[in-house]
């Protein structure tokens, strides 16, 4: 049977400040000093708005969170960038924030207010690389190490706000799904469709667009294509891979497969095929099922269906504040699935030079099971 499409999502956005509360600066201390170093210093990115709330610019000027285990944190900001990072919910935490000036040396002055004692840092995994090394030369005795390892575990276990923030992100991917029939037919390139759909993205509720496939015809079957000229046309299948940031940081992604006329006998069997795959893998999200066995339900079904070479990419990643984020639902993960996981479930299969497939909806692991947040119908789509 058909899945029913979900109503439009009419909540409000949850205050930010709910979603980025201050204990979480409190509990990424305490799992610092459980993983046995003596702070985190946490440049611009999913790190810094997670723990802070600040979406802070990725400049060559230096912006850090200084976390050590044992004294209060700051936040250390360019100068002309004080006043943004006290308007963010970072200025409600009741942390100091301090401006460094164009003639400061920021990475002295970070050096200088670490405890004396500091013998092991946590750097963010995003951190530019001429950061980290003028880190290195400011603190030569300290060895760095992944933030990643601390703070992937409290990013993972997504709060009922995040929860919800997921909710909307996926209702509103889900509204630009809903108008593709608009935009893609025969005679129009992928290049003009992947203009609209961005346009659809900003229009139905992102502040941000972060990818746009279309992949028509034989392009279908390469799952990262990138826009092109090819002319879409009749009888091709077209995979429609999209996703964007909503105004409070959290991500949508979602894939869903159209064909312009009626498709190949052959390719309906294909889409057939992946839609039962996809179909148990979603309905198989429980807690204490590994990342890897979820993988395997889909993937040993495609196998025995024939189509196991062809299924070239692992089941889905999670998503939050970033797309792509842990955990990562792929082959030999042994992680078991907790409450409040949220994460992608698409398995693909790719015929080279003729076409292929995906289906894609994000899933958040609850304690009845799984939540799917995608809830446009996963039959495929003939449009006119």
């Amino acid at each position: 049977m058909p899945d029913a499409p979900m109503p439009q999502d009419a909540h409000p956005a949850e205050p930010l400040a709910d979603l980025y509360p201050a204990d979480r600066l409190h509990r990424a201390r305490q799992a610092t000093a459980r993983a046995g170093l003596d702070a985190l210093l946490i440049s611009p990115g999913a790190d810094l708005r997670y723990l802070t709330g600040y979406d802070a610019l990725p400049l060559e000027r230096l912006t850090c969170l200084v976390l050590p285990t044992d004294s209060d944190p700051f936040l250390l900001v360019p100068a002309l960038e004080e006043l943004a990072a006290r308007a963010s919910p970072a200025g409600d935490l009741g942390i100091e924030i301090t401006g460094w000036d164009e003639t400061d040396d920021p990475y002295a002055l970070v050096a200088a207010r670490l405890p004396a004692h500091t013998a092991r840092v946590g750097v963010d995994n995003r951190m530019w690389a001429e950061k980290t090394i003028a880190f290195r030369t400011q603190l030569p005795d300290v060895r760095q190490e992944l933030a990643g390892e601390v703070l992937n575990g409290l990013r993972m276990r997504k709060t009922p706000q995040e929860a919800a923030a997921l909710r909307r992100a996926g209702a509103a991917i889900d509204r630009v799904h809903g108008r593709m029939g608009e935009w893609l037919r025969a005679g129009r390139t992928e290049r003009e469709v992947g203009r609209d759909i961005a346009d659809a993205i900003i229009a139905e509720g992102h502040v941000r667009v972060d990818f746009v496939i279309v992949g028509s015809g034989p392009n279908s079957a390469s799952p990262h294509h990138e826009l092109s000229d090819r002319t879409i046309r009749p009888g091709d299948p077209v995979v429609v891979d999209i996703g964007g940031t909503t105004p409070d940081g959290y991500c949508s992604d979602s894939t869903r497969v159209y064909t312009v006329g009626e498709p190949p006998a052959d390719f309906r069997r294909l889409y057939d095929v992946l839609l039962s795959a996809q179909r148990a893998q979603t309905d198989a999200v429980r807690p204490g099922i590994t990342a890897g066995q979820l993988d395997a339900v889909g993937r040993d079904f495609i196998t025995d269906a024939g189509y196991g070479p062809h299924f070239i990419h692992r089941t889905g990643h999670g998503i939050g504040l970033e797309t792509h984020e842990e955990p990562y639902i792929v082959t030999g993960n042994p992680l078991p699935l907790a409450p409040g996981m949220a994460f992608s479930v698409e398995p693909g299969i790719y015929l080279p030079g003729r076409y292929g497939a995906r289906i894609e909806d994000i899933v958040i692991c609850t304690e009845e099971g799984g939540e799917r947040l995608n809830r446009t119908p996963r039959d495929l789509v003939v449009l006119p």
